[in-house]
């Protein structure tokens, strides 16, 4: 998880072009023939999208950009202590 990228896909991304992008790297995970290494990278990019994702929901809800990155920060870095 990295927030300047999930920041940056808040701002320049619908969540139409999130959603689509989200469904291709799911199924690319899912290939048989997808190394170790690819589905770290794929892992990676899903992470930052769902986190722009709830950045997405969490502002239309009227909570501010900064607020709602951080929200999302604490809730991956709670479940990982857990």
């Amino acid at each position: 998880m990295k927030l300047p990228v999930i920041r940056q896909f808040y701002q320049t991304q619908t969540v139409e072009n999130l959603e689509k992008t989200l469904e291709v790297l799911e199924a690319f995970s899912e290939f048989r023939g997808t190394t170790e290494e690819d589905l770290n990278v794929a892992g990676e990019l899903i992470t930052n999208i769902c986190g722009a994702l709830e950045v997405h929901a969490n502002v239309a809800a009227g909570m501010p950009e900064k607020d709602a990155l951080n929200t999302f920060a604490q809730k991956v870095l709670g479940s990982i202590d857990r």
